[in-house]
């Protein structure tokens, strides 16, 4: 799959792409990344691509020109349409089923906004996804185009170490959608704590019984919206349900 990246500042990309895990699946094209940057499609000595809103106000707009044409050039390399996401308070919430929408799919063009926003016409006009990270806002698309970049090659076959890593993920179907339990590791003591009995029993059933009671628990006290969510696909049993009535 392939995403071209539309931002101002493309230098933020190169660490990301060559750090971690995940820089198997840029190193093999499985997630290819192309940057293109907006000001070397704007016109003038300055390569302006930015101005005043009408309107008044504080900040500055991104122009909808530099940004139309940029993205006019990204899509003639790909050769074919594809999504154009842009990155916006307004958009929807990324969630785990729209990474696994996305990490199954072709690709897309990300649009990384700056300054206090981009000409709505040029929204209209050309964007047909919009995403968002959360209720705050970022001082530009660019974190949240890692974000969304990082979690889709993590789900390709062959980029984390042992295929079945992101199946214990929080929000995986795999888990009924609930939140991962605790892990822990040597020493068996860490500053007069010690690890949880059963998962120095070597009895796999208890060990599984323990993780799915964690992630019960913790989800119920977190997140107690996955709870209902759960209880609503009847992906809860008789013994989940035992576990949601003790105290965490």
């Amino acid at each position: 799959m392939r995403f071209d990246v539309l931002t101002l500042f493309p230098e933020l990309f190169a660490p990301f792409c060559a750090s971690g895990v995940t820089r198997r699946a840029y190193e093999s094209k499985q997630v290819e990344v192309v940057l293109w940057n907006p000001r070397d499609f704007a016109g003038g000595n300055y390569r302006r691509v930015d101005d005043r809103p009408f309107g008044g106000g504080p900040g500055m707009v991104m122009m909808a020109e530099p940004l139309s044409a940029c993205l006019d050039a990204a899509l003639a390399a790909r050769g074919a349409p594809a999504p154009v996401v842009l990155f916006s308070p307004i958009g929807e919430t990324l969630r785990h089923e729209a990474v696994e929408s996305w990490s199954a799919g072709e690709g897309a063009v990300l649009v990384c906004g700056r300054y206090e926003g981009i000409d709505q016409r040029f929204i209209d006009a050309r964007v047909t996804h919009q995403i968002s990270l959360g209720d705050f806002v970022l001082s530009g698309g660019e974190i949240a185009a890692i974000a969304l970049l990082d979690a889709v090659a993590r789900l390709q076959p062959g980029v984390l170490g042992d295929e079945a890593s992101h199946v214990q993920d929080s929000f995986n179907p795999a888990l009924d959608g609930l939140l991962d339990c605790p892990h822990y590791t040597r020493p068996e003591q860490w500053r007069g704590e010690g690890v949880p009995a059963a998962l120095m029993s070597g009895h796999h059933v208890q060990i599984e019984r323990w993780r799915r009671d964690q992630r019960l628990l913790i989800t119920r006290a977190r997140r107690p919206d996955l709870i209902d969510a759960a209880r609503s696909a009847g992906r809860l049993s008789a013994a989940d349900e035992k576990t949601l009535q003790k105290k965490l």
